[in-house]
Parts: structure tokens; C-alpha cells; sequence
């Protein structure tokens, strides 16, 4: 996915990491070039691997941190090879990164070719992130200083671990350096703090993440022992770990776009303003954030904030713009309880629906997930009343936070806003 600025140009960090990968990947292709290519053999295993884990993936539409784990995995190997059949190697750093490179390379030909797009920042995350591994495991095992360190038994595992942990948090780093420029340049409110994002990263890393780098070092290991054999028993595990993870995004992104067409369903028949329950879902995802949410906290958050209002569909005369903030708390409550039935029904899950149903209550009483969508709903409310713009919105919400506003929330919600500029919430 590309991350373009306003000028049409990506953002200054997408280019940082795409320039950082072209250099790297010329660097090494030059080397290879120069001194020819070692053990091609290898090389040319370890590349198919890679090329034909690019080629099955269908693309990072659903929402998969890693559409190609199969060449992640592949990628790493060639990164942490060291003996083959009991044999030491001698490809070196430069080459592990030139072989991904054109392995990609001829990977993206097919879906060029087709017409689709190619995912340039995952492929420069991949490079960086082969070239950061192979950097610091060859030229420990080409001197033979692992050797001296670890031994050549069972201590020696412990090298392949500690790299790939070091380069998890490296490919961490990059991922959410990305996601922060792409929110920043297309979102529609402030951009994520990165730390909450670089958080969301390293605890994606507990599931998938895991799974691939441990697969890397695994199979690095088996090649070491059983040769290039190896590989092709080592894939399957993976390849089923990939059908299954797909299914399960594919799931994921149905469930949200059927959440996001029931919240429309109040704009739709005249209950609410147009983009109200994307502006609030936006924004209360935002604020989440700023007050350390990830993860599914935010999932949870997110959906609520979307279905929000569903609740007004049970009244026979929509309120004056959709604004529930000034209604008696009476209907307030009765809505929101009508909402969380509705939810129920809906399968976006019962913890969705307590936040729908929390909506009327103080905010001592409610979830911190129902604080921030009560907050963040009754700023967007303000603001559609033009009671003196963002600035006079946020006024209203510090005078109620002795009842209906948490003070933290709205500090947040401030902070939030005035990172991205104090807009109306209503202009878009």
C-alpha cells in the first residue's frame, strides 16, 4: 500500500525505508555481480522458496500483517544458513539480499503483468529486514566467532534466536514507522502516537510473527543437518498456517464491512448526519490510542463507535441532526439500551454491545471503551450545532466532566485534535 502526501509524493519516512532497501539491494547485487554467485545451488533454492511464497500470496487486502509468510520464512532461512548437510557455507550477507531481491523481483513480474499493483514498502521491509538478519548472523559464523561463543551443539540455537529477536523488533520498528506516515497522509483525523503503534506491532509478533520467524530458524537448522531436502518438508506446516490465517482475515474484514453497513443505516434513513459514525469511529479510534488501547481493545472500540446510534432507529421522529448528546438521559439510556439489543443480533459480539448499551451511563459506571465513544460522539454533536467550532466543543465536554465526560478522555480528545489541526468534525 502506497502512503502518498498531500503533494501526490510518499511521505518522507516511506521514502527514508524505500531508499534505505534500493540501496541495499544495489549494494548487494553489485557484490554479487562482481564476485559471482557462491553456492548457486542454494541461491537458487532458497530464491524459488521466496519468489514462489510471493507468488501465492493474494495480496494484503484482508487485513494479514504478512500476506507471504512462506517467503518471509524462506527469506530468513537464507539469512541464518550456516552449515548445509553438515557442510559450512559461504554466501555471505550481500548475497542473501541480492537473491531476495531478484526473488521478488521476478515474483512482481506476473502481478504487473496483470494489472495489480506492487507493494513496494513490503517489499523494501523485506529487504531491510533479510539484509538486518543476515547481517548480523554471517559474519559471526563465517569467522567462526559463533562457533567460539556457542559452540557447535545445542548452544548454537541460541544464535538464530537472538537474531531473529533482533530482527523482529528491527521489522517492528519499520511497520509501524509506515503505518504512523500512511495515517498521517490519509487518515482523516490526528496520525496514531508511534509508540502505540510500535506496541500493536510487537504484540502482533506473539502470533503470526512467531510462527514465521521461528519456521526461518527452523529451517535454517534442518538444512544444516539433512541439506537442501529439507525444505520442502519444512514448507507444508506453513503453507497450512497461511490457508488458515487468510480464512480467518477474510472473516475479519466481512464482519467489519457488515458493521459498517449497519452504521449506515442511520444515515441512510435520516437519523444521523452523513459520515457521523465514520467520523466518530475515526476519531474515538484516535483518542483509544492516545490512552494506550491496541490490539482488540481497539477492534472493540472501532465497532462500537460504528454502531453507536443504531439504537435511534427504534425512535418514530429522528432527532434534530442526529445529536443525542442533549436528549433527557431517560431517552438517552433507552436508546442506547435498544442499540446493544440490536448488536446482539448482529454478531459483532457481546463486548461490542456493552459498550453500545454503556453509552447513557456516568462514565465511572462505563467501560473506558464507552468513555471515549460517549465523548467523542457528543464532540462530533457539538460541533455539527456550531457551538463556537472545535474550540467550543471541547469547552462544553470539560464543563460535563463531572458527570457525563471523563477528564482524561477529553484531554486526550484534545491532544488528539490538536495534533491534526482543530477542524470541524463535521466537514468531512
Amino acid at each position: 500500500m502506497r502512503a502518498p502526501s498531500a503533494s501526490g509524493l510518499p511521505a518522507p519516512a516511506v521514502l527514508a525505508v524505500r531508499g534505505a532497501a534500493l540501496l541495499l539491494a544495489l549494494v548487494g547485487i553489485a557484490h554479487t555481480l562482481v564476485h559471482g554467485l557462491v553456492e548457486p545451488g542454494h541461491a537458487l533454492a532458497f530464491g524459488v522458496l521466496v519468489a514462489a511464497g510471493e507468488l501465492v500470496r493474494r495480496g494484503a487486502g484482508l487485513g494479514e500483517r504478512e500476506p507471504a509468510p512462506l517467503a518471509a520464512a524462506g527469506a530468513l532461512a537464507y539469512a541464518l544458513l550456516g552449515d548445509s548437510g553438515g557442510r559450512p557455507t559461504t554466501h555471505g550477507a550481500l548475497q542473501v539480499v541480492a537473491v531476495v531481491v531478484v526473488a521478488q523481483a521476478l515474483a512482481a513480474v506476473p502481478r504487473l503483468a496483470r494489472g495489480r499493483a506492487s507493494d513496494a514498502d513490503r517489499a523494501a521491509r523485506r529487504t531491510l529486514t533479510a539484509g538486518f538478519a543476515a547481517v548480523c548472523f554471517q559474519p559471526l559464523y563465517a569467522t567462526g566467532q559463533a562457533e567460539r561463543w556457542f559452540g557447535d551443539g545445542p548452544y548454537f540455537v541460541l544464535l538464530p534466536l537472538a537474531v531473529l529477536a533482533a530482527t523482529a523488533l528491527c521489522d517492528a520498528l519499520q511497520a509501524a514507522l509506515l503505518a504512523r506516515s500512511r495515517a498521517r497522509v490519509e487518515g482523516t483525523c490526528a496520525p496514531p502516537p508511534y509508540g502505540s503503534l510500535l506496541v500493536d506491532e510487537v504484540r502482533a509478533l506473539a502470533g503470526t510473527g512467531t510462527a514465521i520467524g521461528v519456521t526461518g530458524a527452523v529451517m535454517a537448522l534442518g538444512v544444516a543437518v539433512a541439506g537442501l531436502w529439507a525444505l520442502p518438508v519444512l514448507c507444508g506446516p506453513l503453507l497450512l498456517t497461511q490457508v488458515s490465517a487468510r480464512r480467518y482475515a477474510a472473516v475479519r474484514t466481512t464482519r467489519r464491512q457488515t458493521i459498517a453497513s449497519l452504521a449506515r443505516a442511520t444515515e441512510i434513513a435520516g437519523y444521523t448526519r452523513p459520515g457521523h459514525a465514520r467520523r466518530v469511529a475515526a476519531l474515538a479510534t484516535a483518542v483509544g490510542r492516545e490512552l494506550g488501547l491496541t490490539g482488540p481493545q481497539l477492534t472493540v472500540l472501532e465497532h462500537a463507535a460504528l454502531m453507536h446510534d443504531i439504537g435511534q432507529l427504534s425512535l418514530l421522529d429522528p432527532v434534530a441532526g442526529g445529536a443525542t448528546a442533549r436528549l433527557p438521559a431517560d431517552q438517552q439510556r433507552r436508546i442506547a439500551l435498544l442499540g446493544g439489543a440490536v448488536v446482539r443480533r448482529t454478531g459483532a459480539g457481546p463486548a461490542v454491545a456493552a459498550v453500545v448499551e454503556q453509552q447513557a451511563d456516568p462514565y465511572r459506571e462505563q467501560l473506558p471503551a464507552a468513555r471515549i465513544v460517549r465523548t467523542v460522539n457528543a464532540y462530533d454533536d457539538l460541533c455539527g450545532e456550531c457551538v463556537g467550532g472545535p474550540l467550543g466543543a471541547l469547552e462544553q465536554l470539560r464543563l460535563g466532566t463531572g458527570h457525563d465526560h471523563q477528564p482524561q478522555v477529553v484531554e486526550a480528545l484534545g491532544r488528539v485534535l490538536a495534533r491534526g489541526g482543530l477542524t470541524p468534525a463535521g466537514a468531512g
